[in-house]
């Protein structure tokens, strides 16, 4: 279930929020679901793909409610995902 705000941030239209770029690595997850399951804003779900292992790995639902907390890199016991940080073109 996502966290849900209980208030509106004051500063929230004057603040830039960050927008996250998720990497999976398909053929190093075992498919322990980990990520799935602890994610605080359900980006992720299983997949219907198999992967070198014989694993579902996971998928992105909805990259856009990525808080680019890392915990789903954090509990990854194969390294398989990881979180960056999108820069749009008008910073570069």
């Amino acid at each position: 279930m996502p966290v849900k705000m209980w208030r509106t941030p004051l500063d929230e239209k004057e603040t830039k929020r960050w927008k996250a770029e998720i990497h999976i690595i398909k053929d190093w997850c075992k498919g322990c679901g980990f990520c799935i399951e602890f994610c605080p804003r359900n980006v992720l779900e299983k997949s219907e793909e198999i992967n070198k292992l014989g694993a579902h790995p996971p998928k992105v639902v909805d990259e856009s409610r990525c808080v680019l907390c890392c915990f789903c890199s954090s509990i990854c016991p194969d390294f398989a995902i990881f979180v960056t940080e999108r820069h749009s073109e008008d910073e570069c």
